[in-house]
């Protein structure tokens, strides 16, 4: 495996409009790839945005809002997986893209994986909305809690808070990750301090995105009280990547649209596990051990003999 660039994509969301934003994400895509990454990350449901006023409004009260969203959300497969396939395989890179994605009556938090072939190569579904998401988004299970096999390691990740929880992140070491996704909304400084410890954890590269966002992106007749404007930051980024010992190999990049890239080499990581390795030679399986559920956990099953 030879090391490869990757590409960490910092920017706004048209919010609440999916094609305008799909459009965007195509852009950047072919930006990114013209500068040499076979890897490109976007942010926690970039697409259509990232429901911010969960935040800001009493549960219930935002229905303006979410009536917009379920109209823009993303269908799996369809139109837009099938227009970002063919950006993926413009570029020759693999992509991993944030969306809301809607299934019935149910949103999901969900990170798309695709291949430079233009297939979609992967899904994640976020175990564990928090606090208001759970007004809008339903639970994934076990069944994507998967990694992507590329030429150039093991790719895969938790979205925003499912990274503090250490049982998903133990998980993702048993299937041989290397290059860790960390697609977020989480701006903290303590956040920067969690992706170094989980690469260091790990013994994997660590690609943190988030997204940018002001009020006064909100659209006019959406804003009302509850956003401003240039000022009122609901999101300012924070985007990094990180290196398996810990070190800050990009960022963190705040309050500006940037493409932040790195050099990564799946052998480093590899390597770096002589030293600590979380489910290997470092384990105590005979004390501590881990069970993960990947069945499909659907509320109707139809049997037939």
């Amino acid at each position: 495996m030879a090391p490869v660039t990757v590409a960490a994509v910092q920017a706004s969301p048209v919010f609440l409009d999916r094609d305008a934003t799909v459009a965007k994400a195509v852009d950047l895509i072919a930006q990114a790839a013209a500068d040499g990454a076979r890897l490109i990350v976007f942010p926690e449901t970039f697409i259509p945005t990232y429901p911010d006023w969960v935040w800001r409004t009493a549960a219930w009260h935002d229905s303006a809002f979410v009536r917009r969203l379920y109209e823009e959300s993303v269908a799996v497969p369809g139109p837009v997986t099938d227009r970002l396939g063919e950006a993926a395989m413009a570029a020759g890179a693999y992509v991993a893209m944030g969306v809301n994605e809607i299934d019935g009556g149910t949103l999901y938090n969900t990170l798309l994986y695709f291949g430079p072939d233009g297939s979609l190569a992967g899904r994640h579904r976020k175990l564990m909305p928090t606090g208001g998401e759970r007004t809008l988004w339903g639970m994934g299970d076990g069944s994507t809690l998967d990694v992507v096999h590329t030429p150039f390691g093991v790719v895969g990740g938790l979205l925003c808070w499912e990274n503090y929880m250490p049982l998903a992140r133990a998980a993702m070491y048993a299937q041989g990750v290397e290059i860790y996704l960390a697609p977020t909304w989480d701006n903290s400084d303590t956040w920067v301090a969690s992706m170094r410890h989980i690469a260091k954890e790990g013994r994997v590269y660590v690609i943190a995105v988030a997204p940018l966002l002001r009020g006064s992106d909100v659209p006019a007749e959406l804003r009302g009280q509850l956003y401003g404007g240039d000022e009122d930051w609901c999101s300012r980024g924070c985007s990094m990547i990180v290196a398996p010992g810990g070190e800050v190999l990009a960022g963190p990049v705040t309050e500006r649209e940037e493409i932040l890239y790195a050099e990564v080499d799946a052998a480093v990581a590899r390597a770096s596990r002589q030293q600590f390795d979380p489910v290997g030679h470092y384990a105590r399986p005979g004390v501590l051990r881990l069970t993960v559920d990947t069945t499909p956990r659907s509320a109707v099953t139809f049997e037939r003999d």
